[in-house]
């Protein structure tokens, strides 16, 4: 008996049961958790899935408050269906908290009515990353984002986008391109890029967004995350203050300003969605990668290139500092042919890099993220 209770306990840390956890503490969909509590009951939802769904996740989530009402009622609902449709038998936990989130939404609606939500979001390492500089000793970098519950409200700024979870793929999959350099990013939304950039150690980091409101928001994430912070990465920068939350609107930006900054990079993930602001996104994009010398630029050419020789990989599409990287899902021809336009009015220099530099899967769990879908482009000024 001890021996199936060991393998139980591994079990929880390894796929599938790291999977399940870790798209329920993500709020991923109710259909993805009923698909990957299949997959660890071996088609099945019996007992021990179930056990396991109640005392390692909900119970575990309640501990440190990340079990929103909302969500959870969707996820028991669609749980406890799929289990009686084989004629199983559910366990009572699952049946007596259900019941209890049914009658405490009656008693008091102020759960429906938040306007945010906390995700964790767990990037899992694979065994053959582990030489990576990024990856932890325990394989998994956890990051805490509050974000918007409602898309319809507006507060598109707080929401985590699939082009932002891609560009963190990304930074974490190739961080010898951030190692030590200067970071900007436009629109940085909840700051997901800024904690990921921290991780793999940029020199200095600059998050920025036109809108107030979004720009709280993102400080807190930035804070809570790199002051608690438990990463298992030498010398990792977990001082909040070296990253910047700055108030960024395209259109009133000045040239004096973004020349100012003088990032090694500028990122950016779904800034590409609205004609009206494409102008402006290109010309601020356009000041901040003019911004420095041929001598710079040779000598950011030159450190790239040692940086990769040194990690003992090449980098097809490397552009000399300074650089942007764009994630993108094209939803609108239109628009994104219009940003092309734009940029080669602006002697900007567009390249697709999605084929020749994917990042590794590190969100394996996340169903509803379709990374296929997005897309990753360097642009640099000619």
């Amino acid at each position: 008996m001890a021996i199936n209770e060991d393998r139980e306990e591994h079990d929880t840390f390894t796929p599938p049961y790291l999977h399940l956890i870790s798209a329920f503490l993500a709020m991923e969909p109710p259909d993805v958790m009923i698909s990957l509590a299949r997959e660890c009951g071996g088609g099945f939802i019996g007992d021990r899935v179930q056990s396991f769904i109640w005392n390692g996740c909900i119970c575990e989530a309640m501990k440190i408050g990340l079990c929103q009402g909302p969500y959870l009622r969707r996820v028991l609902k669609k749980l406890i269906a799929e289990i009686e449709s084989e004629r199983g038998v559910v366990l009572d936990e699952l049946y007596e908290h259900y019941a209890y989130i049914m009658a405490s939404s009656k008693d008091d609606n102020s759960a429906e009515g938040k306007s945010k939500i906390v995700k964790k979001i767990s990037f899992l390492f694979p065994d053959d990353c582990a030489k990576l500089l990024s990856c932890p000793k325990s394989k998994k970098l956890e990051v805490s984002l509050q974000c918007s519950l409602n898309l319809l409200e507006g507060d598109t700024g707080c929401s985590i986008w699939p082009s932002s979870l891609y560009l963190a793929e990304f930074v974490l999959s190739f961080p010898e391109l951030f190692f030590n350099k200067s970071c900007l990013e436009v629109g940085s939304g909840v700051g997901l890029l800024g904690v990921c950039l921290a991780h793999v150690k940029a020199s200095s980091i600059i998050l920025s967004d036109g809108d107030l409101s979004t720009l709280v928001n993102m400080r807190q994430n930035v804070e809570s995350n790199l002051m608690h912070s438990n990463t298992n990465v030498p010398e990792v920068n977990k001082d909040p203050t070296m990253v910047q939350c700055v108030h960024l609107p395209w259109e009133s930006a000045t040239e004096t300003e973004l020349r100012n900054y003088a990032p090694d990079i500028v990122l950016g993930a779904d800034v590409i969605y609205d004609p009206v602001c494409l102008p402006h996104l290109v010309r601020v994009l356009s000041i901040l990668l003019k911004g420095s010398t041929p001598y710079d630029a040779d000598k950011s050419r030159m450190a790239n290139q040692s940086t990769a020789t040194c990690s003992g990989r090449s980098f097809p599409f490397l552009d000399p500092c300074p650089v942007a990287y764009i994630a993108y899902v094209i939803r609108n021809l239109e628009t994104y042919n219009c940003f092309l336009r734009l940029t080669e009015e602006a002697n900007l220099c567009v390249t697709d890099m999605t084929e020749a530099m994917q990042p590794v899967d590190l969100l394996p769990y996340a169903k509803s993220y379709e990374r296929s879908r997005v897309r990753i482009f360097s642009i640099a000024y000619l």
